[in-house]
Parts: C-alpha cells; structure tokens; sequence
C-alpha cells in the first residue's frame, strides 16, 4: 500500500507528448472503425489522459472505485496483464471502473503518479490512490486484489457500492457507511486526512484520522487511515537494500523482519509480509518472538477487517501462540 499520490497537473506542458497522444488517438479510431472506437464497446473500460484524469477517475472514485492501468504500446508484461483487467472490468459490469493510461502520452500524469515501472496498477477509492500489484500477474491475483478494494470500498461507504457484494439498485436504499451515513469521506476528519495526504503532510493526516478516532473510536476507516500513515513514515525512513540485507543476515531478529515486512506491504507483497513475520514468531522466543507478533498485528490494521489475507494470517498466527 502506497502513498496517496498528488493528482494536482500543473507546471509545464509537453506539447510532444500531447501530439503523440493525440496521433494514437486517431491511429486508435482509424483501426477501429465507426462505431468500434476503443473503449466504446463496454463503458466500464475507458482511456484516460491528462485532461480527463480528474474527472474520470479522481471524482468518479467518490462513487465508484477506479482501478487504474498504467502500460505503454512497447510494454510486453502489459500487453499480458490488460486483457485481464478488461476481462474483470467487463465481469463487474459497473461495480467498479477500469482506467487505462498510456504513460508514454502522458508525462505529467506518471510523473503525479510517481510512475517508474510498469504495469502498475493502481486503485483509486475516494480520491485516494493506492497500488495494487507492480508486474504481469495471474488472474487469480488480480481478482483476488480487487476484491480487497472492493471490501475496502463497502467499508468506507462509497454510495455505488452496496453492501454485501449485491449490485447497485438491488438493494431498496442507498448503502450506508461505518459512520452510518452514505460516504464516509463527507466527514470533515477524513476530509481533512486527504487533503493532508495529497499535499504530503504526513503529520496533517495523522492529526486528522486522530480526531476521527477520538469521536468514533475503532473507526475502520481512520483506523487503515492512520496505519497507512504510519507504515509510510516507516518505510520512508528505511534503506531498503540494507533492510534487505540485515533480514537475511539476521533471521531471528524481530526488528530486522518487521523492516522488510513493510517494504513488502508497501510493494503489495503482503502474504509474504504476512508469512514472514509468523516465520519470525515460529522461530523465535520471548522477546522477539512478541515483538514479531505485535508488528503483524500492526500491518494487519492497514486492511479491512474481514480481508481473508489477514484472517488466514490470525488462523496461522493463533495456531502458533496457543
């Protein structure tokens, strides 16, 4: 889970890249033909650019997610990966929206994403941007990822997303969210938190997630908030490649484990995250063995509470204490 990235495009315009963009536009449409323009066929899957983005994905994942495709036309790894994601896309049927965004048409845009390798897939929810999975991955994987943003979604009370995985308009109301009222994100606290994280102000989001806490105490909104701030601040603070390095030479050290477990969690690795701390406190006694215990009850705050990863992991981990 990353950073909520800065959707903000000002600066500079690369009239080149707005040229290319525009000229695979056409080529795109050329091919296709009338009435058979990309995207065209399933609503659900659409092309973003620059000047779209804010819309299409930004304001739409106020409603719905958005899960966001970042590829390019030289890119083999994406060439597997997209037709999966259409595939889903298509599968949902308007429970959530595929976003495809060719990087190389659009500079600004990866840059605000922070893109430097690709595919990148990213989930948009509530105007917050967290990725997914880095790399061509199976299907299994994929379906398994967004049904995790989509118990995140049902959690924080996105009005297009009914709960109990029902479509919308099944249900005879609007769904409610944890708070009790149709979208989480209208209260100010959570207000507050994003705008905090979209500026980078670490301190400004945790404060905010804080005072949603202290009124509603347990909120899990505010509470995989206030985690993913935490686990940020401790990622950001780490040399990865020694963090790597001292885990492997330092097998039973809790401390070095809990380092490398959340530079996984951060690169979406997170049943590895998982596995290896309960390998930790499989090995392990006394000290280290609780300190590897409370960091994965840590990171297991960064999910939502009936995310089947972490209930295998609290099976694993119970199994091993008792």
């Amino acid at each position: 889970m990353q950073q909520s990235r800065d959707f903000s495009l000002h600066g500079a315009v690369d009239l080149g890249a707005r040229q290319t963009a525009a000229q695979r536009r056409q080529q795109a449409a050329s091919a296709a033909g009338p009435g058979n323009q990309a995207g065209a066929s399933n609503a659900n899957v659409i092309d973003v650019t620059e000047e779209t983005f804010n819309t299409e994905v930004v304001d739409r994942s106020r409603t719905v997610p958005v899960i966001l495709d970042l590829w390019a036309e030289w890119c083999g790894p994406c060439k597997q990966l997209s037709p999966i994601l259409e595939k889903l896309a298509v599968e949902a049927d308007g429970a959530w929206v595929l976003a495809k965004v060719d990087v190389d048409a659009n500079p600004q845009l990866s840059a605000a994403l922070q893109v430097q390798s690709i595919p990148l897939v990213l989930a948009v929810v509530g105007g917050q941007a967290m990725q997914l999975f880095l790399g061509a991955v199976p299907e299994s994987e994929v379906r398994a990822a967004i049904a995790q943003v989509m118990q995140a979604a049902e959690q924080m009370g996105l009005p297009g997303v009914v709960a109990g995985g029902q479509e919308p308009g099944e249900a005879g109301q609007a769904p409610r969210g944890p708070m009790g009222g149709g979208d989480a994100f209208a209260d100010a606290g959570f207000g507050e938190a994003q705008e905090a994280m979209e500026r980078g102000d670490l301190d400004g989001a945790a404060a905010a997630f804080e005072k949603v806490l202290a009124s509603a105490p347990g909120h899990p909104v505010a509470t995989m908030g206030l985690a993913q701030v935490d686990l940020i601040r401790r990622v950001n603070s780490y040399d990865q490649a020694k963090a790597r390095r001292d885990a492997e030479d330092n097998p039973d050290d809790a401390d070095a484990q809990g380092r490398v477990a959340d530079i996984d969690v951060a690169m979406g690795k997170i049943e590895a995250a998982f596995d290896r701390l309960l390998d930790t406190v499989r090995r392990t006694t006394g000290d280290e063995r609780n300190q590897a215990r409370l960091h994965l009850l840590r990171l297991f705050e960064l999910f939502p509470p009936r995310d089947p990863r972490v209930s295998k992991a609290r099976a694993t981990l119970s199994s091993l204490l008792f």
